[in-house]
C-alpha cells in the first residue's frame, strides 16, 4: 500500500507539474527562435525522444531500487 501512495503522490506533483507548465501560456515566449529551428528541420523529435528515454531511464532506475530496498528491508525483520 505504501509502494502505491507513494507512486500516486509521485504521478500527481509530476501532473500538477506539467500543468503548471502548460498554464503558463504564449505570452510572448511562442516564437523562441531556436524551438522553431528544431521544428522546422523535424529534429525536435530527436531531442524529445533523448529527454523520453533519459526519464525512462530514471523510472526504471527508481523502480528497480525501491524494490532492492523493499527486499533489504524485508530480510532485515
Amino acid at each position: 500500500m505504501r509502494k502505491t501512495a507513494c507512486l500516486v503522490w509521485f504521478l500527481g506533483s509530476f501532473l500538477l507539474s506539467v500543468l503548471s507548465a502548460a498554464a503558463q501560456g504564449n505570452d510572448g515566449n511562442a516564437n523562441v527562435e531556436m524551438a522553431g529551428v528544431l521544428r522546422s528541420n523535424g529534429k525536435i523529435y530527436i531531442v524529445v525522444a533523448v529527454l523520453a528515454t533519459i526519464l525512462a531511464g530514471l523510472f526504471v532506475y527508481v523502480i528497480r531500487l525501491d524494490r532492492k530496498i523493499g527486499r533489504l528491508e524485508k530480510e532485515a525483520k
